[in-house]
């Protein structure tokens, strides 16, 4: 679940100071919600002391849904596993994917106008139609595999708090409707008054925007499929992180932490560090945030029969939102917070405590009043900080990098990589295999190009 802009300030309106560094991933990030309830899976730290092979003809670089997916549908092309490295710099899916919010969320109109702004109505209507695209496709590929990972295909609500969070949602809807979209086609619904307080659940709310999503366990899903390729023959290096990549004669050097592997054609799946390889991502091209996510035990008053059904964003204004969703197995809910964290915090390290209270505050203005004292072990259950990768014209760089010949790229998801890498990801493997980009039937103007990135110079 995105933010609507790249942020230059925070939401209160001071300024923000830096955003983190695109370089290698820290080996000391904390743990997530997801990631401290898989700590059993038997891939976790796969091959982290052995040297990485000498060869491969794909070396994927992260082992984030990007990465996996990638390697899952060279495998389903026809490519042997044996042909096919995983490179990850820490434990297996313990960057982006592994560190969100467990939405699968498409935009629907949201964002639109934005879309518009920078690459016409023809190309935003893609973008729509890309991400509505991906939900179906998560959904078929969890309930064919029968893939256990807390999969709950609902809907989610955007919640208006104030006069210009509404403002800025029939923006939005006006430029879709004009542009030809079709927003019962989307399965949008629109409730204005004491209807959105009433239909989303949430007190105070002057409109409230409904329409399909998902919400999931992400690392359980990266993790059946992981298991899946390895047992196909997929290699996976764990602890060993990509530092530079070379020409080698033919083919390429990838220099790691314990050795040189000489590879075909390397992709990178590594979202927000992508700059740390890729020196032509500058921080203006691709701009990672720290943003802070928080696991909460509800009281009571949001507990059995009482939990929500729905996933939602709480829209305070235009450019502030709560992310929010209920595991409907445990009850959990998960809030994330649609804005940079302050200053000083050193990407997935650590979080600020002032944000975790102010989580606190806002699930228990969600939920109301208890009637029964708080038990231990409810509230605040642990907290984190994970990377959103913004790109300038807010989508993500797809394809073959065009200056490095052999090198693709999936990455820079702008918040959104659960609403878009099933449709990326087979994409990437069909130019792998040598289709042309007509085949991936992806947006345009989600194409990695050199005319693109000096656009944003």
């Amino acid at each position: 679940m995105a933010a609507s802009n790249p942020p230059s300030e925070m939401a209160n309106g001071a300024p923000l100071q830096t955003a983190v560094n695109p370089n290698l991933p820290p080996a000391t990030a904390s743990l997530s919600y997801w990631q401290r309830t898989t700590r059993a899976f038997k891939y976790l730290n796969h091959n982290q002391t052995k040297t990485p092979p000498a060869s491969t003809t794909y070396a994927i670089i992260g082992s984030g849904l990007a990465g996996v997916l990638v390697a899952y549908n060279l495998l389903e092309r026809g490519v042997q596993g044996e042909e096919i490295l995983i490179l990850e710099a820490r434990e297996a899916v313990s960057g982006s994917t592994g560190r969100n919010a467990g939405h699968v969320r498409p935009d629907a109109f949201r964002n639109f106008s934005g879309y518009q702004a920078f690459h016409g109505s023809e190309q935003a209507l893609k973008i729509v139609a890309t991400e509505e695209t991906n939900l179906k496709r998560i959904a078929a590929f969890i309930r064919d595999k029968q893939i256990q990972c807390d999969f709950n295909l609902t809907t989610t609500f955007d919640v208006c708090l104030g006069p210009d969070a509404v403002e800025d949602e029939e923006k939005n809807i006006k430029d879709y409707l004009d542009a030809g979209g079709n927003l019962a086609s989307l399965g949008v619904k629109c409730w204005y008054g004491d209807a959105a307080a009433e239909k989303s659940s949430c007190p105070g709310a002057s409109a409230a925007y409904e329409w399909p999503a998902a919400s999931i366990h992400p690392v359980k899903l990266v993790h059946w499929v992981l298991e899946h390729v390895i047992e196909r023959g997929v290699q996976l290096w764990t602890h060993c992180p990509v530092d530079e990549i070379r020409e080698d004669s033919a083919k390429l050097g990838v220099q790691t932490s314990r050795g040189v592997v000489s590879a075909d054609k390397v992709v990178h799946c590594t979202n927000a560090f992508a700059g740390g390889i890729l020196s032509q991502l500058t921080a203006e091209r691709l701009t990672p945030f720290a943003v802070q996510v928080a696991s909460v035990i509800p009281s009571a008053a949001a507990s059995g029969d009482k939990t929500f059904k729905s996933t939602m964003a709480l829209r305070e204004n235009a450019r502030m939102f709560y992310g929010f969703a209920q595991k409907p197995l445990d009850g959990t809910i998960i809030v994330s917070v649609g804005r940079p964290v302050s200053k000083g915090v050193q990407a997935e390290e650590s979080h600020t405590p002032q944000v975790a209270e102010e989580i606190v505050q806002r699930i228990s203005k969600l939920i109301g009043p208890n009637d029964e004292p708080q038990r231990s072990g409810e509230g605040l259950d642990t907290t984190w900080t994970g990377l959103i990768a913004f790109t300038p014209d807010k989508v993500p760089y797809v394809g073959e990098i065009d200056e490095l010949p052999g090198q693709y790229i999936c990455a820079g998801f702008n918040g959104h990589g659960m609403a878009n890498i099933f449709t990326c990801a087979g994409g990437i493997a069909g130019l792998l295999l040598g289709r042309p980009w007509e085949s991936t039937q992806l947006p345009e103007c989600y194409r990695y190009s050199q005319a693109r990135l000096s656009k944003s110079a």
